[in-house]
């Protein structure tokens, strides 16, 4: 059996699991108090605007989701055919799931748990804190002094800030 480099082509690159929580929990995270932003920069905060919201965040997550596995399955293109098609598909579940959370803030809001007004807020927050735990959980893994997990925690959370500002700011 020739190898992959022998045919000119690299080697298909593996994604372990670590990676692909990590990259779609922050990426998750980002994406949803984006949109989270776009929705409410239009001022309306009705329960059952929520619901829309919810349902709107979820569709548009798991759309993005499959253009990006969509997105893998065509930059690292393996003589698998369906088979690797179908895994880079699925191995985009970590960017649904970080989502998740948002969605259950924004049908919780439809459903009375809590008021429709002001769920962006708790939304933002929820997602900066994602995005801390997952610096702080990837600067434990790297050995780094508690002082120093923290630290990375932080300015990985307001990288995020940033972004999610940046990002509705720009539209």
């Amino acid at each position: 059996m020739a190898d992959s480099t022998a045919a000119g082509r690299p080697p298909p690159r593996h994604h372990d699991t670590r990676e692909a929580v990590l990259f779609g929990g922050v990426y998750g995270a980002v994406l949803a108090s984006s949109m989270v932003a776009a929705l409410t920069q239009y001022g309306h905060t009705s329960k059952e605007v929520r619901g829309y919201d919810a349902a709107w965040v979820l569709v548009t997550t798991v759309a993005s989701a499959l253009a990006h596995g969509y997105a893998h399955y065509i930059a690292e293109r393996t003589p698998h055919g369906r088979r690797a098609a179908v895994i880079a598909l699925r191995n985009e579940w970590p960017l649904v799931a970080a989502v998740l959370p948002t969605v259950l803030l924004l049908a919780g809001a439809r459903w009375g748990w809590w008021p429709a007004k002001g769920v962006e807020l708790a939304a933002f927050a929820l997602n900066t804190a994602i995005l801390f735990v997952l610096g702080l959980v990837t600067a434990r893994r790297t050995a780094r002094s508690r002082p120093g997990c923290v630290l990375v925690g932080l300015g990985d959370a307001l990288l995020g800030v940033f972004v999610v500002v940046a990002n509705a700011l720009i539209k």
